[in-house]
């Protein structure tokens, strides 16, 4: 086993804590302001399991193993429960969301909500009465709507899915895998005559950069036969449409389980437990967990302090991602029941040119958009996101729609790094067998996007299963 960078740290670290790794001891660098001493153990936290993350595999896993008699604690570097969820209140207090927006439909999904006694509902779309405005953002110009039959494109796109039910479970894919799922996404859709669905396909898809260059696999992960359903039957969303409120009652259940605002800084990972030294807004603290969950992207950035092994730093080191960005935004000048679609005048499917907008979305408050925006493979600032949504609300102009040569930002959100992926070539050679090799060992499991797809009620599921691996080891 290799002596890394990190490890060395981890040593320095728990010397200068005073922590011995079998029997914890507390010298002076750990004095209060009086000059006193803690009391042996008051910095250690002693917990079954350690959760990585608290976005919505790693909130779920926390509460769930609560509820199934493990003690739990939870390192979240935000402060707040969430991930990827996103909720604007104006100043009346009504809700936008404006990151996890509808919920596909299983059993894990209802009893998550029921957990909390948080109502759901149906989303209802009926805010787009009139239907979307296919506009090019670079111009204004407007765009025609797809040609051919949708319905028939979207059965051909279902009987293709139906082929590999097992991608509805995670990645376990069959030996050697299947050449459709290899196919670039623009050859997968010649192949299969998929031209007139092409819109609404990456319309659900968002954020994976440019799409047709993607191996279809990752299209048929996200454009799953759940959504499928959620688009014949509807999907769910909370009742008070402040999708937030699940996280703020899973934060409330976990109390001071939940370490939120804080970091791992150094790790010791054995076969035996774990010794984690987090970074928290009361100070470093040691957190001896007999297991590990880490829900947060498995990249070399986040990993670091983990005392990677070679094996998992040569998986890790594969994956490339995308960036994916939500606002909210004042747009006065467009009627509250349209939805405005960017589409390109000249590429092949009329699929928008990143970075750049791909849909103003219409709330149940007037005047207030979310605008969901792709960077692709660009990692954007803050400023840089803003003045292209900008620009592309001045194109609107162009499309007759009276609106703000400077409108207004009112939420932003940074969802990077968002779509994880590797190329055709790792997959067919075993990546996705190899990465799953990974669950625990070192008595670590992972769970999250990237090991199935952004899709949190699926998310969920596949956690549920994993922690049924967890209490069993």
């Amino acid at each position: 086993m290799r002596f890394s960078t990190n490890a060395a740290r981890l040593v320095l670290l728990f010397g200068w804590l005073g922590i011995g790794l079998s029997f914890p001891t507390f010298g002076p660098g750990l004095a209060d302001d009086k000059g006193d001493e803690p009391k042996k153990g008051q910095n250690i936290i002693t917990r079954d399991v350690c959760v990585i993350g608290g976005g919505a595999s790693g909130t779920y896993a926390a509460t769930r193993l609560r509820e199934l008699g493990h003690s739990v604690v939870l390192v979240e570097r935000e402060d707040h429960l969430g991930g990827h969820t996103r909720t604007y209140f104006d100043p009346a207090g009504r809700p936008i969301d404006y990151g996890v927006w509808v919920y596909s439909n299983n059993t894990d999904q209802v009893r998550f909500f029921e957990h909390f006694n948080i109502a759901t509902t149906g989303q209802d779309f009926t805010r787009i009465s009139q239907g979307s405005q296919r506009i090019d953002l670079r111009t204004g110009q407007s765009v025609p709507p797809p040609v051919g039959s949708l319905v028939d494109a979207m059965t051909r796109y279902t009987q293709v899915l139906l082929q590999h039910p097992y991608l509805a479970d995670g990645w376990e894919l069959p030996g050697p895998v299947p050449e459709d799922l290899l196919l670039p996404f623009r050859d997968f859709i010649v192949r299969y005559d998929l031209g007139p669905a092409v819109e609404v396909l990456t319309l659900y898809i968002q954020g994976l950069g440019d799409i047709l260059d993607y191996p279809a696999v990752y299209i048929m992960k996200y454009f799953s036969f759940g959504v499928i359903l959620g688009i014949q039957s509807g999907f769910t969303t909370s009742a008070s449409l402040a999708n937030i409120r699940l996280y703020e009652a899973a934060q409330t259940e976990l109390g001071a389980d939940a370490l939120l605002s804080s970091t791992i800084i150094a790790a010791q990972r054995t076969d035996e437990g774990h010794n984690m030294l987090v970074s928290t807004p009361d100070g470093i603290r040691l957190i001896r967990a007999d297991k590990l969950i880490i829900a947060i992207p498995p990249l070399l950035q986040n990993l670091e302090p983990f005392d990677l092994d070679y094996r998992e730093s040569d998986l890790f080191a594969q994956f490339d991602y995308s960036h994916y960005y939500t606002t909210v935004l004042n747009l006065s000048g467009v009627p509250q029941d349209v939805q405005i679609l960017n589409r390109a005048v000249d590429t092949p499917y009329n699929i928008p040119v990143l970075p750049s907008t791909y849909v103003f979305y219409p709330s149940q408050i007037p005047a207030l958009f979310s605008g969901f925006f792709g960077g692709g493979t660009q990692n954007l600032t803050e400023e840089e996101v803003r003045a292209i949504i900008r620009d592309n609300v001045r194109q609107l102009r162009n499309a007759g729609y009276d609106v703000s040569d400077d409108p207004e930002i009112l939420a932003y959100g940074n969802h990077s790094p968002f779509n994880l992926f590797v190329s055709s070539e790792a997959i067919a050679t075993g990546f996705y067998r190899d990465l799953y090799s990974l669950q625990g060992q070192r008595r670590t499991w992972y769970t999250g996007a990237a090991w199935h797809a952004h899709d949190s009620a699926a998310l969920w599921q596949f956690t549920e299963r994993l922690l049924q691996r967890v209490i069993a080891d």
